[in-house]
This record gives structure tokens, sequence and C-alpha cells, in this order.
């Protein structure tokens, strides 16, 4: 009787458990962000540089643009040219130049209030001039040489485990850890012969 009745609440409990996990998830946000046609008209028009990828984006991307077009409407009106222009930039860069991009980003935000002022100025400077003078300054710009890549070890030889010129090794039957055994039988030692007495 006792174990009936803990049978019961132990369903009871398990069920409660269950659906109120089923309701903490479904009050988590959703990763899942909108196709491109699900976007409302005054989303698109922001984000137009953007339609072509919009779809092959992943779910963080697609938020992080979506928070830039629901704060735009309330940039002034020089800083809403200086995103669409952006935008476009980024549309057009290949992703291993989005990829140095964002890493050149993650840097900037280590730097002081004042080394970041001076990039930005320095930034808007270089975008404000024609594209033919910026496509001249970065043919001459120098070419950085990637880092030198770190030497690898040699591998670490395998004992040998295979027939060949040297003695066939196996491992131990009662360890793998164990090192490899020879399969090789020592060779009884002949007698010495007796010394011969003279």
């Amino acid at each position: 009787m006792a174990g009936k009745t803990l049978a019961r609440w132990g369903i009871v409990f398990s069920l409660a458990l269950w659906v109120g996990a089923e309701q903490a998830y479904a009050a988590l946000p959703q990763l899942d962000q909108p196709q491109w046609s699900a976007l409302t008209p005054e989303q698109k028009a922001i984000l137009a540089p953007l339609a072509k990828e919009w779809n092959e984006m992943d779910a963080f991307r697609r938020k992080k643009w979506l928070g830039i077009a629901q704060r735009y409407p309330t940039m002034s009106p020089d800083e809403q040219v200086s995103m669409q222009r952006n935008m476009k930039q980024w549309a057009r860069l290949a992703p291993e130049e989005r990829k140095a991009a964002r890493e050149k980003y993650k840097t900037l935000k280590k730097v002081t209030p004042e080394e970041r002022q001076t990039v930005r100025r320095k930034w808007e400077e270089y975008s404000a001039l024609p594209q033919e003078e910026r496509d001249r300054l970065k043919k001459e710009a120098p070419r950085r040489q990637p880092p030198p890549k770190t030497p690898t070890k040699p591998p670490k030889a395998t004992p040998r485990t295979e027939a060949g010129p040297g003695p066939k090794l196996q491992r131990s039957p009662l360890s793998p850890l164990k090192p490899p055994q020879s399969t090789l039988v020592p060779k009884p030692r002949k007698p010495a012969p007796p010394a011969s007495k003279d």
C-alpha cells in the first residue's frame, strides 16, 4: 500500500517537473530570427544592403542587425548615412575579410577611449576620401606578413607491429599501457667447453 502511494507521488512529481520544464523552455527567447520575407517594410529599407545574404546569416548576426535597424530611426541623419555606407561596405566584404574586421573590432574594444577616438577620426577621414583615392592607398599600404607558424613537434615514433627487418613487437595482452614486448625467444647459451687439463 505504501509502495503504491509512493509511486503515485513519484508520477505526480515527475509530471509537475515536466510541465514546469516545458513552461520554462517556452519562456526562453528563441534564437530563430525572421527570414528576409518576414521583415517589415521599414526593416527591409534600412537593411537593404544585406538583402542578398540575409537568409544565409546565422541567427546571432540577424539579431544584431535587427537591433541596429531598431535604433536606426533615433540616429542623426549623418549617423544614418554612415550606417548605410558601412552596411554596403560590409556586404561587399569576403568572409575572410569580415572575420579580420571582427577581430580588429575586438582589439579596438580593448584600447583606451582616447586611442579609440583617434582611430575613429582617422576612419572618418579615410571614409570621406573618394573611392579612387582609397584604392590607391590600399595598393600603397605595406602588406603585413602573416606571423610565422609555430614549429610542430615531429610525431613520436610508434613501436613496430609488423614483420620486417627488426624484431616483431606486440602489446602485452594484460594492459595496453605496458610497453611492447619482443616476441623473440632468447637462445639458450651453449655450455662452455670443459677446460682442458694439461
